[in-house]
C-alpha cells in the first residue's frame, strides 16, 4: 500500500470522524430546556413503566427494535437462534445476527440475560 493512499483514507477517516462529533454536539444544543407548570395541573397522573420503555425504545436501531418485539412476545424467555429464526435470518446464521444487537439491548438493561447450565436464554425486564 502507498503511504499516500494511507494518509488519503486516514484524512478521510478523521473527517468523517469530526463530522460525526460535530452533529451529535448539534443535537445536543437544539434541545430546549423543559418548563415546568406545577400549579397548571391539579390533577396528579399516576406513573407508569411505559413512559420509560418509550424512551428507550426511541434509541433502539430497528434492528435492535425488532428484537427487543420477539424477546417480549416471548415472555418464558428464548435462545438467540430462536430470535434469528423468528425474524427470517437462515439457519446457519440466525444466532451470530441476534447475539450482537442482544448484547446491546442487555447492557442498556432492557433485557435480561439468563444462564441456564450451557444455555443462555433472553427475558424482557
Amino acid at each position: 500500500m502507498k503511504i499516500s493512499h494511507k494518509r488519503k483514507v486516514q484524512g478521510k477517516l478523521q473527517k468523517h470522524i469530526k463530522a460525526v462529533k460535530s452533529a451529535s454536539v448539534a443535537s445536543l444544543k437544539k434541545e430546549k430546556p423543559v418548563k415546568v407548570v406545577a400549579a397548571a395541573k391539579a390533577v396528579v397522573e399516576p406513573k407508569t413503566d411505559a413512559a420509560p420503555k418509550a424512551v428507550v425504545n426511541a434509541s433502539l436501531t430497528p434492528k435492535q427494535q425488532q428484537i427487543l418485539d420477539i424477546v417480549r412476545q416471548n415472555a418464558e424467555g428464548i435462545n438467540p437462534k430462536g430470535i434469528g429464526l423468528v425474524a427470517g435470518q437462515e439457519e446457519s446464521k440466525a444466532a451470530s445476527w441476534a447475539s450482537a444487537g442482544l448484547k446491546k439491548l442487555a447492557e442498556e438493561g432492557v433485557v435480561e440475560r439468563l444462564q441456564m447450565g450451557s444455555k443462555v436464554l433472553y427475558k424482557a425486564r
